[in-house]
């Protein structure tokens, strides 16, 4: 991959040996911060690293990124564009030609063909919890790390799921669509309480979890499936396979990601294992539920009310796309009753964005800024402790390689002149990532280390914070 033109330190850099200084900003990394009794304590005088300028690095933000992301980012000083919509694919290729940071939520695809134009690129944020919409192994193969935000809005989503089983229970969906029609429809036949029916939960992580509690407090029992050995919480029981749990339940939620295993997770096969006037909910990925079959299961009276949020075909932008064009059984899944249709709206609270925009800036900040991939979702987690302003003559060395033997030696031949005060190396696969601070250096000294590295052929991406 071609390197990022303005992380390699510039040749006016050298010559004028202006090293940099801290950003003009109020974020302070967590990474700058020591630990006592488990709890942070900031570091007073610790110094921030970076590559270059502030001003150089731009970034730009796709799908109305929160403004407290936006905030976060242009207080470092740091170029920001920002665009409320998602962008065409070949509108994308041309905005991230040149940026460093590009920030996005789960319409835009950054697929291989996107990225490869991204010659600057060093680091996406999902701010969302998925990143499928992201081609992992080529960012990772190309030094490109991604972040995400994995638990900011699990609580937005359980509550949607608990209102949801509510309104499914009462028929409130087509109750409101009556009235607003015109017509006073009062029944009773087919609604119930929640209180001491069974919830199925598929996928017992953070929201899942989270959801847990709240059901048991309105006085459900609680049955998980997951792949894992998790802890349950409260009374909640694990059962050991998915149909156990589609047998014995009268909701089921739908908690997983969108991989392989999960793909179709729930089909023809699976409606036919649920019991009579049960109801479905997905908040998690479209692909998890084949649609068609629920279709089939709502008409004959299998499953008597469902909700879902996601689709395997979403619209890239509001208005009136939800169609057959979009996806073919579009009209038939809408003329179905007692089913909840939401636009992909699980986790779009105002405290979920404003979480999700303050955790994945803050984290695109300490690696910009600082190196560090804690949290990062493709690449090997390294940090180290920060340096400080009594170090002053210190540079940072971030070196993504290939993971093949032979490396550390060529490395440890590069810096072994060099007063090493630290150094850390982790690999995930393929991949490797090391970083080490060098002491009592120079800017000639950071332009020889940058070009000795530059030249290894393990390479996959050079940078050097000073």
């Amino acid at each position: 991959m071609t390197s990022a033109r303005d992380i390699r330190p510039r040749q006016d850099d050298f010559a004028q040996q202006h090293l940099s200084v801290s950003p003009n900003a109020s974020f302070h990394s967590p990474s700058s911060h020591g630990s006592v009794l488990g709890r942070t304590v900031p570091l007073v005088n610790a110094k921030h690293l970076k590559p270059f300028a502030t001003q150089d690095i731009k970034v730009l933000l796709l799908e109305n990124v929160n403004q407290t992301g936006r905030e976060i980012l242009s207080q470092q000083g740091y170029q920001v564009e920002y665009l409320k919509s998602s962008l065409p694919e070949d509108q994308l290729i041309e905005k991230i030609r040149d940026v460093h940071v590009i920030g996005i939520r789960s319409k835009t695809k950054l697929t291989a063909r996107v990225l490869k134009e991204a010659k600057n690129l060093i680091v996406i944020g999902c701010f969302c919890i998925g990143t499928n919409q992201v081609d992992l192994q080529y960012a990772a193969d190309n030094g490109i790390a991604v972040f995400n935000s994995p638990f900011s809005n699990s609580r937005s989503v359980a509550e949607l799921v608990i209102g949801e089983i509510i309104m499914l229970a009462r028929q409130l969906g087509d109750r409101s669509n009556e009235m607003h029609n015109g017509t006073w429809n009062k029944v009773s036949n087919g609604c119930w309480e929640i209180r001491g029916k069974t919830l199925g939960i598929i996928g017992y992580g953070h929201i899942g979890a989270q959801l847990s509690v709240l059901a048991e407090a309105m006085g459900m029992s609680v049955i998980y499936f997951d792949v894992l050995n998790i802890m349950s919480l409260g009374t909640a029981r694990q059962v050991e396979t998915l149909e156990e749990l589609l047998g014995q339940a009268d909701y089921i939620t739908c908690h997983v990601p969108e991989i392989p295993e999960t793909k179709g997770m729930i089909g023809q096969t699976q409606f036919e294992q649920m019991k009579t006037g049960s109801y479905l909910i997905n908040a998690s990925r479209g692909t998890v539920v084949d649609i068609p079959a629920l279709i089939d299961a709502m008409r004959s009276g299998k499953v008597a009310g469902a909700a879902l949020d996601v689709y395997p075909n979403e619209p890239a932008g509001n208005g009136d796309y939800f169609n057959n064009e979009l996806n073919t059984w579009g009209a038939d899944l809408r003329s179905l009753k007692n089913l909840i249709l939401t636009p992909h709206i699980g986790g779009s609270t105002d405290e979920a964005q404003k979480a999700i925009g303050v955790e994945v800036a803050q984290a695109l900040v300490r690696y910009v800024n600082e190196g560090s991939t804690l949290g990062a979702v493709n690449l090997p987690e390294v940090t180290l402790r920060s340096l400080t302003m009594d170090e002053p003559n210190h540079a940072r060395v971030i070196y993504i390689h290939k993971n093949i033997p032979g490396v550390l030696r060529k490395v440890n031949e590069i810096i072994g002149d060099h007063n090493v005060d630290k150094q850390m190396t982790d690999s995930r696969g393929d991949v490797a990532y090391l970083m080490a601070d060098i002491s009592n250096v120079d800017t000639a000294t950071i332009k020889d280390l940058y070009t000795s590295f530059e030249s290894l052929p393990s390479r996959i991406m050079t940078r050097i914070l000073y």
